[in-house]
C-alpha cells in the first residue's frame, strides 16, 4: 500500500501542498524547529543508552532504628 510513497515525485507533490498550506515565510521556520526537536531527541535517546549509570537516581537510605526488630530493642 505505501510502496513508493516517498519517490522524488511524491515528496515534490508534498513539498508544494506544504508550501501553498504554510506559506513561504513559516515554512523554514517550521522546518528549523521540526530539526532541533528531532536532535534533541537523538541527543536524550544517545544520553540514556550510552550512560545509565550516570543517571542520578535517589540513594537508598536505610533507618537504623527501623533496621532492629522490636526483640532486639528490649
Amino acid at each position: 500500500m505505501f510502496e513508493g510513497l516517498f519517490s522524488p515525485q511524491h515528496l515534490l507533490i508534498i513539498l508544494a501542498v506544504a508550501l501553498f498550506v504554510f506559506g513561504p515565510k513559516k515554512l523554514p521556520e517550521l522546518g528549523q524547529g521540526l530539526g532541533k526537536g528531532i536532535r534533541s531527541f537523538k541527543d536524550s535517546m544517545k544520553a540514556a543508552t550510552e550512560e545509565p549509570e550516570k543517571i542520578d537516581r535517589p540513594a537508598a537510605t536505610t533507618n537504623t532504628a527501623s533496621s532492629s526488630t522490636p526483640n532486639e530493642a528490649k
